[in-house]
């Protein structure tokens, strides 16, 4: 016991927690997703490798050990949108809100708007951006730049509107665009209950540092989906505390609520 002690030093233990931490950290970013399967996938395929050698069946193991010597590539590109979004995690700032707005005001008009969207069981997919740039991820888009309002988001979400269909993207106190398709999530746990603004409302979440809100056409329920999870059956008041809660470091949030109200 003495000699692994005087072989093993402090620097040792902490390179050892720094990457066990990464690899923890990466874990949950694909967990539940296609890119967990293809993970184990590829272990499989290592570990046979090593056994092909071991048994001495050269045609496997020249097969095998060519493909590994690409894996570093087929990771990249297998992993390409866990890659991104781990870097976009790394690199996410903790200043949270928009700089130099009145964020309760865009938070107070939103949950006005989502509150009245789903007591007429209108479908709504709402998106605010906070860090991480969004243009890259949004499709087919019609660009506003309309200061928010709650009647404004209620007429891009009735039916009969063209942009009804898509998601409205609000950046920094401002409706930047409307009609947005967005990536959908890659996780395959999703509840059945979950339609595709569901979907689309994690999608962005799980790639981004956005925060996206959900009102159900078929319950007339409210959700908000953050860091790729979702909380559902919010009234008025938690969707209120839910993105207070977000954009406000603890124990500062109340005062913003407070101002809105």
């Amino acid at each position: 016991m003495v000699d692994i002690f005087s072989v093993v030093s402090l620097i040792d233990v902490l390179d050892i927690a720094i990457i066990s931490y990464i690899i923890y950290r990466l874990l949950l970013l694909i967990k539940g997703t296609r890119a967990f399967n293809m993970l184990f996938g590829i272990i499989f395929l290592i570990f046979m490798s090593f056994v092909a050698k071991y048994l001495g069946l050269k045609t496997t193991s020249w097969v095998l050990s060519n493909f590994s010597g690409y894996l570093f590539l087929t990771i990249v590109i297998l992993f390409q949108p866990e890659i991104r979004r781990a870097l976009a995690f790394i690199g996410e700032t903790k200043m949270f809100g928009y700089q130099g707005e009145n964020i309760a005001q865009t938070i107070d008009e939103i949950v006005k708007a989502a509150t009245i969207l789903a007591n007429r069981q209108i479908g709504a997919l709402i998106v605010l951006q906070r860090d991480t740039e969004l243009s890259h991820y949004i499709q087919a888009g019609t660009m506003l730049d309309a200061i928010v309002g709650k009647d404004l988001l209620i007429s891009l979400f009735i039916p009969y509107s063209p942009l009804h269909d898509g998601a409205v993207i609000i950046s920094e106190g401002k409706i930047k665009y409307a009609g947005s398709i967005l990536p959908l999530t890659k996780h395959e746990d999703i509840d059945k209950k979950f339609g595709t603004r569901h979907r689309a409302a994690l999608g962005i979440t799980e790639e981004t540092d956005a925060v996206s809100i959900v009102v159900s056409e078929e319950r007339g329920t409210i959700s908000v989906a953050y860091k790729g999870n979702i909380t559902s059956e919010l009234d008025a008041d938690m969707l209120r505390d839910t993105l207070y809660n977000i954009y406000e470091p603890p124990g500062k949030s109340k005062s913003k609520k407070d101002a809105a109200e």
